[in-house]
């Protein structure tokens, strides 16, 4: 299993930034796919996830600023990020994993632990 991301770089607070995570190695249709990030000082925190039929779940402080989607075809998962923050400048990481573990609200654990593969992560950085 391999994924590489791309992507990240600087930009100003109020700016956007599209992460790209290609996959390979793996029958990527089937998998459960996530983001992650670690900023400064910061242990790692879960960002959004996606399940293999499309389900996908946020961090609740990116509802509404970042869109986890993917392209099958391309076996490349994505992040759309809007109206960054300062707060948001991380380490950013795709993760993957055979399935996705769900609440018994529905929603996908974001959990670093359920994770078995992962990138080396893309750098977003967000200035004031």
């Amino acid at each position: 299993v391999q994924l590489v991301e791309s992507g990240g770089g600087s930009v100003q607070a109020g700016g956007s930034l599209t992460l790209s995570c290609s996959a390979s190695g793996f029958t990527y249709s089937s998998y459960c796919m996530g983001w992650f990030r670690q900023g400064p000082g910061k242990e790692r925190e879960g960002v959004a996830t996606i399940d293999s039929d499309g389900t996908t779940t946020y961090a609740e402080s990116m509802k509404g600023r970042f869109t986890i989607f993917q392209d099958d075809a391309k076996n490349t998962l994505y992040l759309q990020m809007n109206s960054l923050r300062p707060e948001d400048t991380a380490m950013y990481y795709c993760a993957a994993d055979r399935a996705c573990y769900y609440d018994g609200s529905g929603h996908i654990r974001i959990l670093e632990g359920l994770f078995g593969y992962w990138g080396q992560g893309t750098q977003v950085t967000v200035s004031s």
